[in-house]
């Protein structure tokens, strides 16, 4: 009797090991994060999923001169309400035609200042990139991180134009600098700050430049 419970005790402990062994050989870890998905994450892209609808409205401060545009975005059906100028306008971005063109460009403009981190992951498969992990931030003169992202020649609403993001060990954007067509000089550059965290979503409302009075700012973000 007792050598058929060492028996049975030796059976389970070798069936537990195999089953161990083979939960080890099946499970694959997570793959690492690449660093676009990085700064995507690190402004709180993870709750993105569960936006239904955003609203915003795009302002921009020149001297004394203001400009502004109303959104809202219904992510799932992709309709987009807007009002400029006094005007508003309906569409759905499944459906582009001549008569929505225009204000859809504005669209992706303005949707672009808002949510530009998460564009590097839903642009990823439009644009080449270049990491560099030793660089100075062209207003603060700080020592930072690049990502240099160039969108393909053809297509899309910006062809051919270039962005330099520029960010420290934590993957918030605090510069960058827009290259029109990929250009060696720049076409603006421009600060991310005034952060706020809305529903997960941790957004830069405001980027000035330096030495001008200018500032584009966001105003009136609601998520649901």
């Amino acid at each position: 009797m007792k050598k058929i419970s060492t028996l049975l005790l030796a059976s389970i402990i070798t069936l537990t090991a195999c089953k161990q062994e083979k939960k080890q050989e099946t499970e694959t870890p997570a793959p690492e994060l690449t660093i676009l998905e990085k700064i995507a994450y690190a402004h709180g892209f993870e709750a993105w999923e569960n936006v239904n609808e955003i609203q915003f409205t795009f302002n921009v401060e020149r001297d004394t001169s203001h400009f502004e545009r109303k959104w809202t975005w219904n992510t799932e059906t992709n309709q987009v309400s807007g009002m400029s100028l006094g005007e508003n306008t309906t569409y759905n971005r499944k459906n582009i035609d001549s008569t929505n063109t225009k204000i859809n460009a504005a669209f992706i403009n303005d949707k672009f200042w808002l949510l530009a981190p998460y564009q590097l992951v839903w642009d990823a498969h439009n644009f080449t990139h270049e990491h560099t992990p030793a660089s100075v931030g062209p207003i603060s003169k700080k020592p930072m991180q690049k990502i240099t992202i160039v969108y393909g020649s053809e297509g899309g609403a910006t062809p051919g134009d270039a962005y330099d993001f520029y960010f420290e060990d934590d993957f918030i954007l605090k510069e960058w600098i827009f290259r029109k067509g990929n250009q060696t000089e720049p076409s603006m550059i421009t600060t991310w700050e005034d952060y706020a965290g809305i529903e997960g979503l941790k957004i830069a409302k405001a980027h000035k430049k330096e030495g001008e009075n200018f500032n584009l700012y966001f105003t009136g973000i609601e998520v649901k």
